[in-house]
Parts: structure tokens; sequence; C-alpha cells
């Protein structure tokens, strides 16, 4: 899967496979979850207690799967009950026991399960990936929970879970659950380095990037300041902002925000920054789609040029470099209202060279400009779950902040702008090939006399087991491709990345190769649907 947030999720400490190896230097226990196959090493801070976090994750996870994970924890517990109660009465002759060498030796399996949930780090599928370490980009990781600090107390062999039975619940990790589930679970990470900031998202993290001479790249944790530190060594440096907050809310920016295009993106996008208290005003190119905003408490802009002269921050989510162009340069476009000190922000997947001209005319009338395009689909856009891509002006990008917070679930920050741009077109150009492997290997099962399910099953036990995999392939099963991420755009990021290769003599093969197969795809009328229905381009 990517890498991101997962909301909490249940599971037990069993004994891992003998042929597995541990990760090197970490306190980590093996971790099966429930109504899964699914199996991780997991890292002591990472466990939380299942009885204490019960409530809150049900009241957040609404998912069938949580609900059927959950349903496996209480029916694991009612088995387990008498054994329990009896271990219950033994308990502080077990603590007293538990630094014998020859007990630890005589632990059963049963006696070593316990019930955890795992909140950051890569997931494995199975028990054959044990090699793979769970890792995090989080700034938390040198934290304690209070899992740990009772462990700290009991010292014991590196690795072996206590004898006592004990339930806990593991946050799993980024962004395959997450897509699943929305929103943001409830646990509240302790910062590892340096006080919260004031009403920011606790699962909201920035990672800021400074280009220098040494191509070296580290990450580190950093005060909750969105700057990139200028280091003597002179490595490149990607330092993850620790945004915690002992609240978990986000003060939104008492600036005026404006808001242009409410397509599949946008709309989803209007909606949070709404929802968390920010002032917008809004415009689309048909009208009507602003309706629903407006009753949610947005103002209407009659033209682009008056949104951006009445507004502090303008932002902007449209189709292509077309679009983008016309938007500013067109009539009553957003340079018409730009005066000096009047802030655009772009969020429009297009090429380097577009983003770069438009920061330019932004600029050359005293404006400020942020390229910042979104990885992420219509339902993370739904649930704040996207994320942002910025280059540009930094100090406007740190001006956005409550904003991104209120949209995302993580933002980066590339450095000058075409950045972005760039970063953008190559991450959808994965995804869409991606996609159109997976239309093909579907296909193929099928004319192979092959069940497409059981292709899908194998699939979701291996290492390319994710939420996008599993929710594409569902898509062709069923036959429903209602547009989560149009086709039509899809194949225009992966023109675009195309020519980004050609400008640098970098050969795209697989990328050239998806992009056929899309064109034939909008040759079939499938423009509009979502991207998987590439499917249709291998069935005619």
């Amino acid at each position: 899967g990517k890498l991101g947030r997962y909301p909490p999720w249940p599971g037990k400490i069993v004994n891992p496979p003998k042929d597995l190896k541990k990760p090197r230097g970490k306190k980590c226990f093996f971790v099966k979850f429930f109504g899964t196959e699914d199996h991780a090493w997991i890292k002591v801070e990472q466990l939380k207690p299942y009885h204490l976090h019960k409530e809150e994750m049900i009241k957040i996870n609404k998912g069938k799967r949580f609900q059927q994970a959950v349903d496996a924890v209480e029916e694991f517990l009612r088995k387990t009950k008498g054994k329990d109660q009896a271990s219950s009465h033994n308990s502080s002759e077990e603590k007293n026991r538990r630094n014998s060498s020859e007990e630890r030796g005589k632990q059963s399996a049963g006696e070593e399960k316990r019930k955890a949930s795992l909140s950051e780090g890569k997931l494995k599928k199975g028990t054959g990936e044990g090699k793979k370490r769970v890792s995090s980009v989080s700034s938390e990781r040198g934290s304690k929970s209070p899992l740990k600090r009772a462990q700290d107390q009991s010292p014991r062999k590196r690795g072996r879970p206590p004898k006592d039975e004990k339930d806990l619940t593991i946050p799993e990790s980024s962004t395959v659950k997450r897509l699943m589930t929305g929103t943001v679970a409830g646990f509240k990470w302790p910062p590892s380095v340096s006080e919260p900031v004031k009403d920011s998202d606790p699962h909201f993290h920035h990672f800021l990037l400074s280009q220098t001479e040494k191509p070296a790249v580290c990450y580190q944790a950093i005060t909750k300041k969105l700057k990139v530190c200028e280091e003597e060594t002179g490595s490149t440096s990607i330092q993850a902002a620790d945004s915690t907050a002992v609240n978990g809310s986000i003060t939104p920016t008492d600036k005026k925000i404006g808001f242009l295009g409410l397509g599949l993106m946008g709309s989803g996008i209007v909606s949070n920054l709404l929802k968390m208290g920010h002032t917008v005003t809004v415009w689309n190119r048909t009208a009507e789609k602003c309706d629903l905003f407006i009753q949610e408490g947005a103002r209407l802009g009659r033209t682009p040029a008056e949104v951006v002269s009445t507004c502090d921050i303008t932002f902007a989510c449209v189709s292509d470099p077309k679009a983008a162009k016309d938007l500013v340069l067109g009539p009553s476009g957003v340079l018409q209202g730009i005066r000096p000190g009047k802030c655009y922000v772009d969020m429009s997947t297009v090429d380097a060279d577009t983003v770069t001209e438009l920061a330019q005319v932004i600029v050359s009338r005293g404006g400020r400009f942020l390229e910042a395009p979104v990885s992420g689909n219509q339902q993370l856009s739904n649930d704040g779950m996207l994320v942002i891509l910025a280059a540009g002006d930094r100090g406007l990008y740190e001006d956005c902040s409550s904003c991104f917070q209120a949209m995302g679930k993580t933002s980066f920050f590339l450095g000058e702008v075409g950045n972005a741009a760039k970063m953008m077109l190559i991450v959808n150009m994965v995804q869409g090939s991606f996609m159109a492997t997976i239309a093909e290997g579907l296909t193929l099962a099928q004319v192979t006399g092959q069940s497409q399910q059981t292709l899908l099953d194998i699939l979701n036990q291996g290492q390319l087991a994710s939420i996008f995999l599993d929710q594409k392939c569902q898509n062709i099963l069923q036959g429903n491709f209602k547009p989560d991420f149009y086709l039509k755009y899809i194949q225009k990021d992966l023109r675009l990345a195309i020519a980004l290769g050609d400008s640098v003599n970098h050969p795209t093969p697989m990328a050239a190769a998806a992009n056929e197969v899309y064109k034939r795809a909008k040759a079939l009328d499938q423009s509009d649907n979502d991207m998987s229905a590439v499917y249709r381009a291998y069935i005619h």
C-alpha cells in the first residue's frame, strides 16, 4: 500500500513463525489483525489497550470490515473469558516469574496472544513477508505510550511478550485502511521533539524540502513551525513537522478564502474548508454547482476576478492546462483581480511549463503564487484526506496551513515552482499505469478461464495488496464505473508525464503503452467514467 495514515485496527500479539526474523533495534511484537489474514511487526509504542479505546474506535470507524474485525475480537474475548479470569488471580505471581528465564521458555502461544492495534507503518500480508520492517515518517516514533512505559518497568528478554493476556488496539498504518473508512482515527500520539502547536490537526503532517548540493536524503522530526532548517552540512533535508495538537482541532485562518472550480476534487475541498470554519467565496463555470455551498455558508463570486479581488487567498482546481490558463488569462480572469499582496494557489494537475507561466504573470502584478496539486480522488477529497504537493512561495504555503489541514492529511513543500507539477505527473503516471495493468490482468484471467474474483483474492494476499487495488477490481467485477477519478483526466496526466519524459529525453515506455489503452477507452466513450473503465478497452 501507499504511505499515509490508517485508522485503528484491532489485533492480537501472536508467536511469529520460527523462520521469521525480528527487525533489528526495535522493541516490537508480531501482530495478527482481526478480520484479516494480515500480520506485521509492530513497535511497542504503537500499541494501545483495546478496552480503553474500543468505544472511540467504533464511533470513528463505520466500515463493514472494521465492524467484522470488532466482532471477531468480541468472539475471541468470549472464548478466552474463563481463561482470563483464572489468570487474573495469578497476575502478581506472573509478574514475579516473568524475569525468570525458565518461565520465559515455558510460555505458550495462547498465553502470549494479546489483542492490539497499529498506528503507522507498512502492512504485510500473510506471514511470508516477515523480513519487511514497519516504517513511519511520523515524528511520533520517539514517544512512549502508556503500554510501553508499563513494559519498561518490567525488564524481560527483548521482543518477548509478557505472559499475562492484555487487550490492545493498533492504529493501522497509512493509506490503505484510511481510504476504506475516511475520517482520521481519534488517537492522540504524544509528540517526540517539541510542544504541539495550538489548534493544529494531530493527524496532519507537513514535509518541507530544501534542495542543496548533496543528494543524501534524511528524515527527522523538527519543531512545529513550518520552515526549512538551513543545515551546515549542506545535505538535502526533508523534515517532518509534527503538527500534533492537544485538542486536535484546527483554528481556521482569518484570511478570506476564494475557491474556483467545483468539480470532483474541488467540491470536497470547499466542503471541508467550510466545515472547519473558513470564510469561503466560490465560483464555478456552471454556476448551479455553487448553490449547495451557498446553503452551507459560502459566498458567491460572479467572476474569477471578483473572487480574487475580494479574497486574500484564492485557490483554483480545474481540469487541465488549457482550463488553468483560461481561468487566469481569460476575460474577467484571475489576473484582473491580482493586486500586490493577493495570493493565488493553483491546485490543478498541469505541466511544469504551464504553472511556471502562470506564476510569472501573477508575480509580475505583485501577487504571490503557490502551486499545490493534490493526490487523491473524490472519496479522499470528501474525507479531507488528500495529499498536497506544494511549491513556490513558502510564506504562502505557511499561510495556507489551516486550509491544507482541512482538506488533506499530508502536505509536502517541494521548493521552486514546477517541482510539484512534475512530481504530481509522476505519481499519476505510476497510478495510471498500474490501473491499466490491473485491467489487463483481470481480462487475461477471464479469457483463459480463470476466476477474476480468485485473482483479486490472491493479489489481496500478496505484496500488491492495497485499497486502490481492491476498490478498482471491485469496480470492474461489479461493472460500477461511477467516477472517483475521471478516466479522461488520468489519460491527460499520462500524456503530460510522457511529454515530461520527452523534455529530458527519458524513456517512458510503460506510460506510453498505458496511454494507448486509455485512448482506446476514450474512443469507446469512457471519458467520463472512472479510470477503472479502462477495463472496457480490453473487452472489445
